[in-house]
């Protein structure tokens, strides 16, 4: 079976990175102005909780092998969309999982429309909520979006969305894309918040500092992110560099 190169296969499976925790990688999608259109290579995330319950983040396709890996970890309880660009398999998971309760960042229901119909639950404030125990939570307001971050305590990992994106030049083919990503402040090995982004925070930088620094005084281990390399170790030192333009 061949992958798009732009890919980080295998796709659509349980990779553990630390105890009770794994990501997915999924397929790319096509994204941005309609020309040129982007290829983001897509990332999840899976938490199991203490109760043995599932927190899923971001949601990949839902292949019936990954289902079979999935319910082989436990029931998926919670499924987060993390921003308002991060929603589109959101309703097959809560097809395949209807008792899990769905949990969105603030205008995905807008942004959706008609694809999300069924019941949800916005994400607001930084806690009430049931995994508030295990997993911290962090909204970060900007004019176009709201990102929700996370944290779990157990593993020290920080699960971003679009806050930092790190492509490798390597996995971009097209010269322009090489050449879109370094000006955009997005190619690894210096992936930072896509400087697009950075111009809806003008307003918010102070609360979007402060968040930063919360989210170094967690000192986490590890970083994952939806788009590009992850970062598998050294999380606060890379949060220091990924926002030095901020700090």
């Amino acid at each position: 079976m061949t992958h798009d190169h732009r890919t980080y296969p295998p796709l659509d499976t349980l990779k553990p990175i630390a105890q009770d925790i794994w990501i997915v990688d999924g397929p790319i999608i096509e994204f941005g102005m309609p020309w040129p259109k982007m290829g983001f290579p897509t990332r999840m995330t899976v938490v199991r909780l203490s109760d043995g319950t599932l927190f899923i983040h971001s949601p990949t396709p839902l292949s019936a092998g990954l289902k079979s890996e999935i319910e082989a970890e436990g029931a998926p309880a919670y499924v987060i969309g993390p921003n308002r660009i991060h929603y589109w398999w959101v309703p097959e998971w809560h097809t395949a999982y209807p008792e899990a309760k769905v949990y969105l960042a603030p205008r995905i229901r807008e942004q959706a429309g008609k694809r999300i119909t069924f019941p949800t639950n916005e994400i607001t404030n930084p806690s009430g909520f049931p995994w508030d125990a295990e997993i911290a939570t962090l909204p970060i307001s900007g004019d176009f979006m709201t990102e929700i971050v996370f944290f779990h305590r157990r593993s020290r990992t920080l699960i971003l969305t679009d806050l930092i994106e790190n492509f490798e030049p390597e996995k971009l083919s097209n010269p322009l894309m090489r050449l879109v990503t370094r000006l955009g402040g997005v190619q690894a090995p210096d992936g930072q918040m896509p400087r697009d982004m950075r111009l809806t925070y003008r307003r918010n930088k102070t609360d979007l500092r402060n968040a930063v620094e919360t989210m170094i005084s967690w000192n986490p281990e590890r970083i994952v992110i939806a788009h590009g390399r992850w970062f598998p170790a050294d999380g606060a030192n890379e949060l220091r560099r990924a926002f030095r333009w901020l700090l």
